[in-house]
């Protein structure tokens, strides 16, 4: 779909998309998406001050060499590892550029701290120290209390080396734009006020660690500029996806090959968040076995490298199986910054279809809301909180379940929500639970906490309300307080699980709580 049609199979989805197509010719949709016409969209107030994504291909192009020179000016320093402290919108990007254009010479290392969970924040305070590392803190907000919370422990770890081991990423005139004037860090980097979180990849939130790692930024702005110059294939990708989702193959499973399959996290949000609302929206579906059932509610979309990739085979047997499916054709890993593009593109179309605001996210504030009740103990215990049942009671856990999935149908689907920390052994148990999950017949998402909060959050409490939510917690990690806060990571982690269930079962979600402890 890279270049044409060709990589669509529509299935049965064909003739609608037919129609959709010629709909959209009528309507100028393509044109009118490219210039940014924010009545594309269901309430066009809140779209016309969010279409700055348009235009960074042209205007992040002339700031290309300023931040390169100030990556060769890190990388003479010594800095080994860059940590960005962000969520959402400000960490999914640069873990992309990581794990797609990293690794070069002579450059550091970058990793992503998206948890509040103690075991993880204390696991990066000892490996990351400040006499190596380069601390970026990322917030479009500037107000975000995850961000600032890992800053406060790192700032203190910093020590003596202060400010000069931080650099911030934030919009004009907020507050953590302040504060890195305030403590004298190293560097402040605005970006565009126009440009919503899960659109700003190609913006200083991600050109900025992309250029500290080594990346090459010129061809990743040269790339999104080409699918500008020919949105059609994006645009069609977008209305594909959205008459998926009017004839109930709301779940877009993404098939990626190996080395693509760091993208699909960024491509979740940007797609959960920007459709997820007003009862419907695109439910993205990734890392499930490949022998789970399969039902009428999917449409296939793979990224490939090329036809001999394990994406590609499956794609062309779920086509044979009659399966709608599009496929998208990575020239290779440099072909990010044209990607994201496209997808930007395709996401912003889907919801004109399904008639959606593609630019906000009104079911997150419940959530932070709530959790911050939690926190303070104002709220206190409710009556039909979510209780937590123990994963070592066999039968008190199978008798949850039980009553947690009755009344389950087809086009449900089932959320896992992990606020445990992503270790392998812990991914390997909920691997396996995962896997007995599907042999109900849903399909499952997996995320972890509160990582997801900032993702796929938005969905889950706004979209289809056939949503089986699984919290995993735990309580692990002691007592690794918050410097200068007057509570601690767990006592965070703690309340955001549970702001996160009050917030679903507000929305009339089904929600079970399960502990690992122990």
């Amino acid at each position: 779909m890279t270049r044409d049609s060709a990589g669509v199979q529509a299935g049965e989805l064909a003739g609608a998309l037919r129609h959709r197509v010629d709909l959209a010719a009528r309507q100028r949709l393509t044109p009118r998406l490219v210039e940014g016409d924010p009545t594309l969209w269901p309430m066009p107030a809140e779209a016309e001050g969010r279409l700055g994504w348009l235009k960074l291909p042209s205007s992040m192009a002339g700031e290309a060499p300023g931040l390169r020179d100030f990556a060769d000016e890190v990388a003479r320093d010594g800095v080994q590892d860059v940590v960005v402290l962000g969520m959402g919108g400000s960490s999914l990007a640069p873990e992309v550029f990581e794990s797609l254009l990293g690794g070069n010479e002579g450059r550091p290392r970058l990793t992503v701290l998206d948890s509040t969970h103690p075991v993880v924040v204390s696991a990066h305070l000892e490996a990351f120290p400040p006499e190596t590392s380069l601390y970026v803190v990322a917030s479009k907000s500037g107000t975000t209390l995850e961000t600032d919370s890992l800053f406060r422990s790192f700032w203190e770890a910093a020590g003596e080396e202060g400010g000069s081991r931080f650099i911030a990423i934030t919009d004009p005139g907020t507050p953590l734009a302040e504060l890195a004037r305030t403590c004298g860090f190293r560097r402040l980097f605005l970006a565009p006020e126009d440009v919503g979180g899960r659109f700003s990849a190609l913006s200083p939130f991600g050109l900025v660690p992309a250029a500290l790692i080594g990346a090459d930024l010129e061809p990743l702005m040269e790339g999104a500029a080409g699918v500008l110059d020919a949105p059609e294939s994006a645009v069609e990708l977008g209305l594909l996806m959205g008459e998926a989702v009017l004839a109930g193959r709301d779940k877009i499973t993404l098939v990626a090959d190996a080395s693509l399959a760091p993208f699909v996290a960024w491509l979740e949000q940007l797609l959960a968040e920007s459709t997820g609302k007003s009862g419907t929206g695109v439910v993205p579906v990734s890392g499930e076995s490949s022998d789970v059932p399969l039902g009428s509610d999917r449409l296939f979309v793979g990224l490939t490298l090329d036809d001999s990739g394990d994406a590609a085979v499956r794609l062309r047997a779920l086509s044979a199986a009659g399966h709608p499916v599009a496929e998208t054709r990575w020239s290779g890993p440099e072909a990010v910054g044209a990607e994201m593009m496209r997808w930007e593109l395709a996401t912003a179309a889907a919801a004109a279809v399904i008639n959606v605001q593609a630019f906000d996210q009104p079911d997150v504030d419940l959530a932070k809301r709530l959790a911050r009740e939690a926190m303070s103990g104002s709220g206190g215990a409710e009556a039909d909180d979510p209780t937590i049942v123990d994963a070592g009671d066999a039968e008190a856990l199978q008798a949850a379940i039980g009553q947690w999935l009755a009344g389950a149908s087809a086009g449900d689907y089932i959320a896992l929500q992990a606020f445990l920390p992503a270790v392998p052994e812990i991914q390997a148990t909920v691997d396996s639970l995962r896997a007995d999950l599907a042999a109900t017949g849903l399909p499952t998402t997996l995320g972890y906490g509160p990582r997801f909060l900032h993702s796929t959050g938005q969905l889950h409490k706004g979209g289809r309300k056939g949503v089986f939510c699984l919290q995993l917690v735990d309580g692990s990690g002691g007592e690794l307080g918050v410097p200068g806060s007057g509570y601690t990571y767990r006592q965070l982690i703690d309340a955001q699980a549970l702001g996160d269930a009050r917030a679903l079962a507000r929305k009339g979600r089904r929600v079970l709580r399960v502990s690992l402890d122990g």
